[in-house]
């Protein structure tokens, strides 16, 4: 009798499949957060950028090491310093005293995956010559543009308790990011799950001895962001999301809220949020859930509100607590 074998898996299904696992694979390195880590597949999905905000020591640098490693992606990373030039983080062109010619050479920008540690310790000029590279995904020289490599990610740190020394970034240029991703101190079991990690001989600079091998590549990636594309929102949906962002514009709190370019980034979020677990149409919960990060750093506190105490996530919890939700 003749064995008839599966039917192989749909290239939707299987790319879900493979992105599903990175939870388990970049937990062998980093105990928690996986709230994070499905933060920046999200933004993978949608080509966006994402701004990591946590205090020092709480794996930021290690989470997205080894996101890289479980992606099959190229990562590098770049510590943004007050010295650092424009031409360190977009590459320049260097002259060849052997061919008597210029020659480009790449600057770090040139990868799938790149750290930008304490973005915000870098002067604005410096600044700028990312941001225009993440929007542009491209560095132009003597005006001959180069295309970056596909996918293109920027994921950007930054320290919320220190700022001497820092060059806060301007609201038109948080803009750019996709979203704002805060990571949390880890809980008691989580951090007695890390030292008994360290204590087993977890070394944070060695992710192949701690067993992270790549479990999606950039095609898995390039499925996912079609099928994301295809999900279906209703029109009761799109009016949510419309609504959520010009309430934030009336908010007595807020002297800035989220523009256009906010709305697009929620309902894109939401659709990535939508096909990663599984649905092909987008629910108002799925906007609920992905209102905070893609709205926090797009709307800005007044004077009066911050010296009361107010948060930027307590006013969206009472925009979200305000606005009708569509049933």
């Amino acid at each position: 009798m003749t064995e008839v074998s599966a039917p192989p898996a749909a290239p939707d299904a299987a790319a879900r499949a493979a992105l599903g696992r990175l939870r388990t694979e970049v937990g062998k390195a980093v105990i928690g957060q996986d709230a994070v880590v499905t933060g920046l597949v999200i933004a993978l999905l949608c080509r966006g950028h994402v701004l990591l905000e946590g205090v020092p020591g709480v794996a930021k640098t290690l989470l997205v090491r080894t996101l890289a490693a479980s992606l099959d992606l190229d990562m590098k990373r770049l510590q943004f310093t007050p010295d650092l030039m424009p031409g360190d983080v977009t590459g320049s062109l260097i002259f060849d005293a052997r061919t008597a010619a210029f020659e480009f050479r790449e600057g770090p920008v040139f990868t799938n995956l790149l750290l930008a540690d304490e973005i915000n310790r870098t002067p604005p000029k410096t600044q700028a010559s990312l941001l225009e590279v993440m929007e542009e995904r491209q560095v132009s020289v003597e005006g001959e543009p180069r295309r970056l490599p596909e996918p293109f990610v920027t994921i950007a740190t930054q320290n919320p308790v220190e700022y001497e020394g820092t060059y806060p970034l301007p609201e038109a240029q948080l803009d750019r990011f996709l979203l704002k991703i805060n990571v949390p101190l880890p809980s008691r079991d989580e951090e007695l799950g890390v030292l008994r990690a360290h204590h087993g001989g977890f070394d944070p600079r060695d992710l192949k001895a701690a067993g992270v091998t790549p479990v999606a590549g950039a095609a898995d990636l390039a499925a996912g962001r079609a099928a994301a594309q295809r999900v279906a929102v209703a029109d009761p949906v799109l009016t949510y999301v419309v609504d959520l962002c010009r309430a934030t514009r009336v908010s007595p709190s807020l002297e800035l809220g989220a523009s256009p370019r906010g709305a697009t980034a929620l309902l894109a979020a939401a659709k990535a949020w939508a096909w990663l677990t599984g649905r092909d149409y987008v629910t108002p919960d799925d906007v609920k859930a992905l209102a905070r990060p893609t709205l926090r750093h797009r709307v800005r506190l007044r004077p009066e509100a911050e010296l009361e105490g107010v948060t930027t996530d307590a006013v969206l919890d009472a925009v979200l607590a305000t606005v009708p939700t569509p049933r």
